[in-house]
């Protein structure tokens, strides 16, 4: 009995590690993959109205003083990454929603966490940036022309959006795994410390540790506003009696290619951006 219960045991805790690594991999893999769509639409649109700058590791930054700034640049180049973003998420939280979790598999995985990065670079990114004053704030700031006090009526709004979403988004991060030990309700523990805080925690520190010593601060706090969407779905998950899974769910097992394409892709960032991408 006790050999039985420790092979249970031991079988649970390779499976919450492999969901922990694939997560984290998957994590880290569309945080660089949406931050990348993001920065290089703005790049792409300041390039368009003719205004050089310079695309660092952290952030990218302008060569031209602010009174040379008029508003539809401002509106144009600060608002066209969010934009980008938010259509993509919704692509992805469609395309999860209506396919992909119902096939076995990382790509629910992966289209979830998309979808979540895609509302933290809209939502959580508003938040965070209104505390800098930079970024997502200039696009309140020069749409109303009203002071700072529509800007953090907005902010405030946006923050209490991310947790309303990160509330209901708990069925589908429960729908986007496949093992069954850890999809019962009695592990549901162990699936939220490898799936949801394994994922934020080591993967903001991964990512701390590829920006640094660059990292900016606006970006820091998008580390954070992901809380907004993670600590309400961890919370609904626990008390989520949902521990249905596929008839026939995939295997869990380590991701190594998911991790190579991560890899590969840091890499990169790392290296073309270091000195500094001049446009």
């Amino acid at each position: 009995m006790s050999d039985a219960t420790g092979a249970e045991s031991g079988g649970r805790s390779a499976k919450t590690f492999i969901t922990a690594f694939n997560s984290t991999v998957i994590y880290l893999l569309t945080y660089l993959l949406l931050q990348g769509l993001y920065q290089a639409a703005t790049v792409r649109m300041a390039r368009r109205l003719g205004i050089p700058g310079t695309w660092h590791v952290s952030s990218i930054t302008f060569s031209i003083t602010d009174a040379e700034w008029w508003r539809l640049a401002v509106l144009a180049v600060y608002g066209i990454g969010p934009a980008v973003c938010a259509v993509v998420g919704l692509l992805a939280a469609l395309w999860f929603w209506q396919r992909a979790r119902l096939q076995r598999g990382l790509l629910k995985l992966v289209l979830l966490w998309t979808a979540l990065h895609a509302c933290n670079l809209v939502l959580g990114a508003l938040v965070g940036d209104t505390f800098v004053e930079n970024w997502a704030w200039y696009i309140p700031s020069w749409l109303f022309l009203a002071g700072n006090g529509p800007n953090v009526a907005l902010a405030v709004v946006a923050a209490l959006l991310q947790l309303a979403i990160g509330y209901f988004a708990a069925v589908a991060f429960l729908q986007s795994h496949d093992s069954i030990t850890l999809m019962q309700y009695s592990n549901r523990p162990q699936l939220i410390r490898a799936g949801i805080l394994a994922p934020w925690v080591v993967g903001s520190l991964v990512l701390t540790a590829l920006k640094w010593p660059e990292l900016s601060r606006n970006e820091l706090f998008h580390f954070l506003t992901m809380g907004l969407l993670l600590v309400p779905m961890a919370l609904h998950s626990a008390r989520e009696p949902f521990d249905l899974t596929l008839p026939k769910s995939q295997k869990t097992r380590l991701s190594w290619t998911l991790l190579v394409v991560a890899l590969v892709l840091a890499a990169a960032w790392r290296v073309m951006l270091a000195p500094g991408l001049q446009f």
